[in-house]
C-alpha cells in the first residue's frame, strides 16, 4: 500500500500538535480524515467545558487544509472507562493517571476500532512518540516525549498508528503552524484533566466526591498542625498546598482514610518518603521478547522524569539507589534502549 491510497484517521483536538500532524500527513501523500473525539461536554460550576471551542478550532483547520472531518461521540464510554475509574481510585486513597487510561481505553481502543471499521488503514495522533515495526519508541524531543502516557496501548494499535511529530521538537511544530497561518499556532496547551479542559483535579473531584474536612497531623508527634478539605487530594511526598507550620517544609508521609487524617513530616529521611523497591500490579508488557533476560531496564517514574536504571523481577522494580516514593495508582514505565516496553501501576 502506498501513501497515495492509504487513508489515515487523525485524532484532532483543536490544538497545534494534531493540526500540524494533519499538515505533515497530507504533505506525505496520505488521504487524511480529521476526527474530533467528543469525550466530555459537561460544564463545572464557574468553569465552562471548552469542547465546543476545541471542536470549532479542529474543524477550522480541517476546512483550511481541505480534509474530510467528522466527530466521534465517546462521552458515555469516557465517563465509564476514565472518569469512573479515576473517581474510584481517588476514593480508595490512590492517585490514578487518567491520561494513561484515556489513551488505553479511548484513543487507542475505541477510536482505533471505530476508525478501522469506517475504512481507515491507519490512525494518527499528535503525540510525541514513535511507532516503528510495531515498537513504541521515544520521540526525538526528550522534553515532550509522551510514551509515558502511551505505555498501555496495544501492540496492534501501535502497528497501525502514525505519529507525525516523532522526529520534531515543539518549537519546530509551532514554526510549521505559523508558516501555514493556523489560528491555533499559539494556542495555550491544556494542562487540566484529560479532555475536560483546563480544570484542576481538585475542582473536578469536588463535583463528584463527598469530601470531609479532617486533621493534618505531625507523623512523629501526633500534634494537630492544621486541617485539610479532603484526604483524597493528597499524595505521598506532596509538599505544596498543605498550609501548615513554618520554617522547613512539611511532606505528606501517610494517609489514614478511615479516620480522615493526613500525616506530614519535616524529616526528609522519613522512611515513607523513600524507596528502592516498587511493587507493581496490572503489569502490561507490549512484547515480552523485548524485555532483557537479566531484567535490567530503564524506568520512568513520572512524565518528564529522567530515565533511571532498575531491575524488573516478577511484580516489582528494584533500583540501585533510593528514589522519592511513588504514589499508589501512579505508573512506572519500562524502557530498553529507545523502546518503551510497557510498565505497571504502583500497588497500595
Amino acid at each position: 500500500m502506498t501513501k497515495q491510497n492509504a487513508t489515515v484517521f487523525l485524532g484532532m483536538s483543536g490544538g497545534v500538535d494534531s493540526s500540524v500532524s494533519a499538515i505533515l500527513l497530507k504533505e506525505q501523500g496520505y488521504k487524511v480524515v480529521g476526527v474530533y473525539m467528543k469525550n466530555w461536554s459537561k460544564d463545572l460550576p464557574g468553569m465552562k467545558c471548552p469542547w465546543a471551542e476545541d471542536l470549532a478550532d479542529a474543524k477550522r483547520v480541517a476546512v483550511k487544509l481541505g480534509i474530510d472531518f467528522m466527530v466521534f461521540d465517546f462521552e458515555k464510554e469516557y465517563k465509564q472507562k476514565v472518569v469512573d475509574y479515576m473517581l474510584g481510585e481517588f476514593q480508595a486513597g490512590r492517585t490514578p493517571n487518567p491520561d494513561i487510561m484515556c489513551n488505553e481505553e479511548i484513543k487507542f481502543k475505541l477510536f482505533f476500532e471505530e476508525a478501522l471499521k469506517r475504512g481507515a488503514d491507519y490512525i494518527a495522533t499528535g503525540h510525541y512518540a514513535k511507532s516503528e515495526n510495531g515498537k513504541l519508541k521515544l520521540a526525538k524531543d526528550d522534553n515532550k516525549d509522551q510514551t509515558y502516557f502511551l505505555y498501555r496501548i496495544s501492540k496492534e494499535a501501535v502497528e497501525k498508528t502514525l505519529f507525525p511529530l516523532a522526529e520534531l521538537k515543539k518549537p519546530e511544530v509551532k514554526q510549521i503552524a505559523a508558516k501555514h497561518n493556523l489560528a491555533n499556532a499559539y494556542k495555550k496547551e491544556s494542562m487540566g484533566v484529560c479532555f475536560v479542559g483546563d480544570v484542576g483535579m481538585k475542582d473536578f473531584l469536588r463535583e463528584y466526591i463527598d469530601l470531609k474536612p479532617g486533621e493534618i497531623r505531625d507523623a512523629d508527634t501526633e500534634e494537630v498542625l492544621g486541617y485539610h478539605d479532603g484526604a483524597v487530594f493528597y499524595t505521598i511526598g506532596q509538599r505544596h498546598g498543605l498550609y501548615v507550620g513554618g520554617g522547613l517544609p512539611y511532606y505528606v508521609v501517610k494517609k489514614d482514610l478511615k479516620n480522615n487524617i493526613v500525616y506530614v513530616s519535616k524529616n526528609l529521611n522519613n522512611e515513607e518518603l523513600w524507596t528502592k523497591e516498587i511493587v507493581l500490579e496490572s503489569i502490561f508488557l507490549r512484547d515480552p521478547a523485548d524485555l532483557p533476560k537479566d531484567g535490567n531496564i530503564l524506568i520512568r517514574l513520572r512524565h518528564r522524569a529522567p530515565l533511571v536504571p532498575a531491575t524488573f523481577k516478577k511484580d516489582r522494580v528494584i533500583l540501585g539507589e533510593e528514589v522519592k516514593t511513588i504514589a499508589a495508582g501512579q505508573s512506572v514505565v519500562f524502557y530498553h534502549d529507545d523502546i518503551c516496553l510497557g510498565g505497571g501501576i504502583v500497588k497500595s
